[in-house]
């Protein structure tokens, strides 16, 4: 019989610690902590401030080494990889958005979404091409010559989210995407974000203080005493 091989998850933390010296202290923010994130699979982090959301991002994004354990991006360990290699790894395959937009102010809403595809070395005619499609798919295409002061808040973090999918990620981290934004429009940024998640396949992980929009996710997790637990 011929053997099926299993599904690999695109993230998968491996037994992360990582701790901060304050002082003559040291606070535990991760002790061994493990998750994984599957493709087509939406997850919202649910923690308080200080619990280490934002390092768990961090480590998982890649922009952070933890102090033990492993970051498996597709099965692949990243721990011995060159800073080169680990920035390769984030321009293709990983996708960032955060509470703030962090938008380029001189730049159109278009020349934004493009930016990433150049820097990965992609022709011109295909960045303007796919930029249009990815900007008219979240009900931006009539905004794609708008600069960041010329949109609302609403449609500067969809242009962010837009950006943030333009080099087709596998997996796609927002650190409070809605904070910043009033409930109307948080649920509309949302909405796309879900569009995205279900049209692409990608593996979204999303730190929110939002429950109401946490409980529309496939799955909770939360971080207690440095471990990342489930949440019914």
């Amino acid at each position: 019989m011929e053997e099926v091989a299993e599904e690999v998850p695109v993230v998968y933390l491996h037994d992360i610690k990582r701790q901060y010296v304050q002082g003559e202290s040291v606070l535990t923010i991760l002790g061994g902590a493990k998750l994984a994130l599957w493709a087509g699979q939406s997850v919202a982090l649910v923690a308080p401030s200080g619990s280490g959301k934002s390092t768990l991002l961090h480590i998982a994004g890649l922009l952070e080494h933890p102090d033990e354990g492993e970051v498996y991006i597709g099965g692949t360990a990243t721990s011995g990889l060159s800073d080169a290699e680990r920035t390769q790894i984030r321009r293709t395959d990983i996708g960032f958005v955060y509470q703030s937009h962090r938008l380029l102010p001189e730049f159109s809403a278009l020349e934004n979404v493009m930016l990433p595809q150049m820097i990965r070395g992609l022709k011109r005619s295909e960045t303007v091409s796919r930029s249009k499609e990815i900007l008219d798919y979240l009900g931006l295409g009539d905004r794609i010559t708008h600069r960041p002061a010329e949109l609302s808040g609403g449609e500067q973090q969809r242009v962010a989210i837009a950006r943030a999918v333009a080099n087709a990620p596998r997996v796609l981290l927002a650190d409070e995407p809605t904070g910043n934004l009033d409930p109307h429009t948080a649920d509309h940024v949302f909405q796309a974000l879900m569009q995205l998640v279900r049209a692409t396949q990608v593996a979204m992980l999303i730190a929110t203080h939002n429950m109401e929009l946490a409980h529309r996710m496939d799955r909770r997790v939360s971080i207690q005493d440095g471990q990342v637990i489930e949440l019914d």
